[in-house]
């Protein structure tokens, strides 16, 4: 038996010509999130329709709803397109509903226009079959205890009662391709979804510190990217080695701007990885204010070792924010997890909160940056890892 499940999506519909495009990509996502599984993905009429074994339903539900672009599934019930063959599908649907809920409505979308029933006649007729199988059934529009929804296309009708929302947003893919500096805290993961919420594919770039800091570090990385795959199928997560340049940087540099140019010198690395990867911008996890390495000085100084585009997304987020989005999307357990980063690697009791430039880059002289940047990427290791 085959269940089918209806997937509708909403910012896409307004991509006006590029919306073929997107569609596609949707599509093409869907595929690769529920193949596995036996499902099939067909365009509608500003839908799609997976189909695959009722043994699998649960999880084609909960792949679906983890798609970016997807803004809610449901499971349907399909038709011909006849009002009786539809009548006969929705009592069955209100058959099942329990005895208590009594308040109901129907909801009828009909994008045939051919259909010879318009939306409203549809409603009425529905209402009132429903009413004469069980007269104990109250319409109610506003606050109804269940509603049957229909939707009429070209080829088929589909008749449903849940909806299970999606994350919204674009699909993978439509808006280029990043590398997420993934430090293994609550932001970096968090600025990760965010961005792939806005169609960016992703590939991340974990920066540690062997043996200053545990092999325990480097596997909470991908386990945090396994967080992220959920909505993404499969993530390439970078691995480099920090240890020699926080040496040099610690011997031949004042303390309090270890911070400063330990991040400089990760924007460097990152910069360096996306060229050879034909990634377009950086993401990070940095937000306003949060700590010394996030004021506006500290920021901008950072970002002047690069040329490429540093996108931020939690900028405008506050901590409590930042948290309840990591428990929404399940990130947030794995970040707690008391195993330290590279960053807790030399910290000094004060780092600088306003450096300036010229100061950085005469500390910077200090240190033969390309040679330490060679030999940093001498250590890179890269694995894809999938949600499953």
């Amino acid at each position: 038996m085959k269940a089918k499940v209806l997937v509708r999506y909403g910012e896409i519909a307004l991509k006006g010509k590029n919306r073929g495009e997107f569609e596609q990509q949707l599509q093409s996502n869907l595929k690769n999130a529920v193949s596995d599984l036996g499902g099939r993905v067909a365009r509608l009429h500003g839908r799609l329709l997976v189909t695959g074994p009722e043994q699998n339903f649960d999880k084609i539900i909960d792949r679906t709803s983890k798609t970016f672009g997807v803004v809610s599934v449901s499971k349907v019930r399909e038709t011909e397109l006849d009002l009786e063959k539809i009548k006969v599908l929705a009592a069955e649907i209100a058959s099942e509903i329990p005895p208590d809920k009594l308040a109901f409505r129907v909801d009828t979308r009909r994008s045939n226009k051919d259909f010879p029933y318009d939306s409203q006649e549809i409603n009425h007729s529905l209402g009132a079959y429903l009413q004469s199988i069980r007269p104990e059934l109250v319409v109610n529009l506003k606050n109804p205890d269940f509603t049957i929804y229909i939707e009429v296309g070209f080829d088929k009708a589909y008749i449903y009662q849940d909806r299970v929302a999606g994350p919204g947003g674009l699909p993978l893919g439509v808006t280029g391709r990043c590398l997420l500096l993934l430090s293994g805290g609550i932001d970096s993961p968090v600025a990760g979804w965010l961005a792939m919420k806005r169609g960016m594919a992703l590939e991340a770039l974990h920066f540690h510190s062997f043996p200053f800091t545990s092999r325990r570090a480097q596997e909470k990385a991908v386990d945090l990217c396994r967080k992220l795959a959920v909505y993404g199928n499969v993530i390439r997560l970078h691995m480099i080695s920090v240890t020699s340049i926080q040496k040099e940087i610690n011997e031949n540099c004042p303390k309090d701007y270890s911070i400063i140019l330990l991040r400089r010198m990760m924007y460097r690395l990152a910069e360096k990885l996306s060229l050879q990867h034909n990634l377009q911008a950086l993401v990070t996890g940095e937000s306003l204010g949060q700590v010394a390495s996030q004021t506006l000085e500290s920021i901008e100084v950072v970002s002047k070792a690069t040329s490429m585009m540093v996108l931020r997304p939690l900028v405008g987020m506050d901590k409590t924010e930042i948290i309840n989005k990591g428990i929404e999307i399940d990130t947030y357990e794995t970040s707690i997890l008391p195993y330290e980063d590279c960053c807790t690697v030399f910290l000094p009791k004060n780092p600088v909160t306003r450096p300036r430039l010229e100061n950085v880059l005469q500390h910077e002289a200090n240190l033969d940056i390309d040679a330490l940047v060679d030999e940093a990427l001498a250590t890179l290791e890269t694995k894809t890892v999938a949600a499953r």
